[in-house]
């Protein structure tokens, strides 16, 4: 990783896109060690969190981990879900979190020097973009090691930087005092995570 200790550093995000990643990869991010690990190396200005809530909380299975980073120096950004029935009559929802990650990057642009996104949208590649022409340096995280990859080849080659989660994984997984409580997590392919997340991203 190419991370300068007195670097003004901002950390945002997409938590469908990166929690869909580190499914497919088979392993939990600890979202604790995630922040040490990057206080540790930069001057970590703020880190955002961006995630969609569906309107019945009942069916909000990340709930207590969204209450969790409210609490412990992620500042939580939500917008609820719409829900839609797509031709097959299969219930869907949909919900993007693009706009208000760019704004947020934009607005605080002139505060920081290095921007790190945790996203594989390549919708954000014009946003990068942006950064790029105001001299901001962008990291992008996410993966290759899945079929398909989970970053866009256009976001990853606008990147200043990528850094793949898979070599991550043994600085911010979350590790189990004993392994026999260790809850299940086979990789997957990239499409399946995503249906795990129960984001339609392809949808605007």
């Amino acid at each position: 990783m190419k991370l300068y200790p007195n670097e003004r550093t901002l950390i945002l995000i997409d938590g469908a896109s990166f929690h869909a990643s580190a499914r497919s990869l088979g392993f939990d991010i600890d979202y604790r060690r995630l922040l040490d690990l990057f206080q540790s190396k930069v001057q970590l200005l703020r880190a955002h969190y961006y995630t969609a809530i569906p309107e019945d909380p009942e069916f909000f299975a990340i709930r207590p981990l969204v209450d969790w980073l409210d609490y412990n120096g992620y500042s939580v950004i939500t917008k609820p879900m719409k829900e839609f029935t797509d031709p097959s009559g299969r219930k869907k929802f949909k919900a993007n979190m693009d706009v208000e990650l760019a704004v947020d990057a934009m607005r605080m642009a002139n505060q920081i020097d290095h921007i790190i996104i945790f996203s594989g949208d390549g919708d954000l590649r014009s946003l990068v973009a942006a950064l790029q022409e105001l001299g901001k340096r962008v990291t992008v995280v996410s993966t290759l090691e899945t079929d398909p990859p989970m970053i866009s080849d256009e976001l990853r080659r606008q990147a200043d930087h990528f850094i793949d989660l898979a070599d991550l994984e043994h600085e911010i997984n979350r590790t189990y005092a004993d392994a026999r409580k260790k809850p299940a997590c086979n990789k997957r392919n990239s499409a399946e995570a995503r249906d795990l997340a129960k984001i339609d991203e392809n949808e605007n």
